[in-house]
């Protein structure tokens, strides 16, 4: 069974930093990326990061591009989103899920975790 856990999750001003980890556990063959998604108050979903678990290869949203990074562990099992330059857009719960195919929908994704939020004052 895959378990993700996120952490590191708060209240940041704007143009701080946090760094969120997301610990796996229980992959197998029908988890091959995992995608960093937000989602804030009466808004969609929306994707943030996709990583192939195999080759660490990550595909970044525009919205975050040259802010968010993203860095893969797979001695740890976690991947860590390193948000950078924060702004209030940026609040919202942030999720890791996991999936067999590259994909910005969330629907396209198996397994998620809990969530932590993110709130960024102005």
């Amino acid at each position: 069974q895959v378990q993700l856990v996120e952490s590191g999750g708060g209240s940041v001003q704007a143009g701080g930093s946090l760094r969120l980890s997301c610990a796996a556990s229980g992959f197998t063959y029908s988890t091959d990326y995992i995608g960093w998604f937000r989602q804030a108050p009466g808004k969609e979903r929306e994707g943030v990061t996709v990583t192939n678990i195999g080759s660490g290869y990550t595909s970044v949203a525009d919205s975050v591009k040259g802010r968010f990074t993203v860095s893969l562990d797979n001695a740890k099992n976690t991947l860590d989103l390193q948000m950078s330059n924060l702004e209030p857009e940026d609040s919202a719960m942030y999720y890791c899920a996991a999936g067999r195919t590259f994909s910005w929908m969330p629907r396209h994704y198996i397994y998620w975790g809990q969530g932590t939020q993110v709130t960024v004052s102005s």
